[in-house]
């Protein structure tokens, strides 16, 4: 969902543009001094003001500043030891920030997405848990499908609208042996994605380009690269009618266009799968991430457009049902079908 903003969290290098001010909102009383007394106080404190997980929030909040990336992970006698001053201010001060809606992705400075532990800022787009099932999924395709195979002996992934560079990092740890070009069309994740890229040292394996895919001929930017063997996206695809009813956590902080799709949620999908056939192999695929409502819409949309020779063959549901989906397209398809796996998960997939 959306409105998911906890999973995985921990930065031990502070928040993002912290200042501390003489305000103190909430201070506790001198008696509540130790990390689980602190949690139930915050706990209360964001219950009444009504932010969302509030337990969690403390939690994470309480543990960053005891250099942990979660309660559960402290020492079992940090839970009782008494905070010193400056401790029980820093952990009033980031407390603020929650009360001001802020997530606590940019309040820690870090989100950690299959294993590996990204640095993030506002606005760029935090990576959520359903996307690391698109992530799992095309590994599953990559080592469990017919042998992917680039110049270099792995597949040469593209990656549109990369963000903090999360799907592209996690794919170059998990594949050894894969390249990745990277592209979007926002500064700020442009620089965070390359700083995320040099604090896990994939630097040398992942090109990460300015680059904004609905510009007609961008596409020609990227053929020096190419051709690629997968092309990968959690694209903006959130119908523009649906934009009003996100949590205030996402409205105020994030990128509304990493979130914007348009009046269908489809303006970007739609570049992307006019892009894709320029640049891809024969036998490569395309794995995106979709609103529930997108499978119909995108094979109504690929039926019309019967020159970019690909075809929507299957759809996998995120987990537990939720409304996140994914799929993935490949070119040269001989059939036209829409198939649902058992269980939990369902994504969209089109095979060569």
């Amino acid at each position: 969902m959306l409105r998911a903003l906890l999973s995985g969290l921990g930065w031990r290098g502070g928040i993002w543009g912290c200042t501390f001010s003489s305000r103190q909102p909430h201070l506790p009383p001198a008696r509540l001094l130790s990390a689980t007394e602190l949690v139930s106080h915050w706990t209360v404190v964001f219950e009444k003001r009504g932010i969302p997980e509030a337990r969690e929030s403390s939690e994470y909040i309480v543990a960053h500043v005891l250099g942990a990336k979660t309660f559960q992970s402290l020492r079992p006698g940090l839970w009782t030891q008494p905070l010193t001053p400056w401790q029980l201010q820093y952990v009033q001060e980031l407390s603020s920030y929650r009360l001001q809606r802020m997530p606590v992705q940019y309040i820690l400075g870090e989100w950690d997405f299959q294993g590996l532990s990204l640095k993030m800022a506002p606005p760029v787009f935090i990576p959520r848990p359903e996307t690391e099932e698109l992530v799992e999924w095309v590994l599953e395709e990559v080592t469990q499908g017919p042998r992917v195979v680039g110049a270099q002996g792995g597949p040469l992934i593209l990656e549109v609208g990369c963000g903090s560079g999360a799907i592209s990092l996690s794919l170059l740890s998990k594949l050894p042996q894969s390249r990745v070009i990277a592209v979007d069309k926002g500064e700020a994740a442009i620089c965070l994605a390359r700083e995320n890229a040099q604090r896990l040292r994939l630097q040398d394996r992942i090109q990460i380009i300015p680059f904004d895919v609905t510009l007609d001929g961008s596409w020609a930017h990227l053929l020096p690269w190419g051709p690629v063997d997968l092309v990968v996206s959690n694209p903006p695809y959130v119908f523009h009618r649906d934009m009003e009813k996100l949590a205030p956590e996402i409205l105020s902080y994030e990128d509304p266009l990493a979130l914007d799709g348009g009046e269908e949620g489809m303006d970007i999908i739609t570049h992307i799968l006019a892009l894709a056939p320029r640049l891809l192999k024969d036998s490569g695929s395309i794995f995106l991430e979709v609103d529930p409502r997108h499978p119909e819409l995108v094979g109504s949309w690929l039926q019309s457009q019967p020159d970019l020779s690909l075809n929507l063959v299957a759809v996998r549901r995120d987990f537990c049902g939720r409304n996140w989906e994914g799929s993935e397209i490949s070119p040269n398809s001989q059939a036209n079908k829409l198939s649902y796996s058992r269980g939990c998960w369902q994504k969209t997939q089109i095979p060569a």
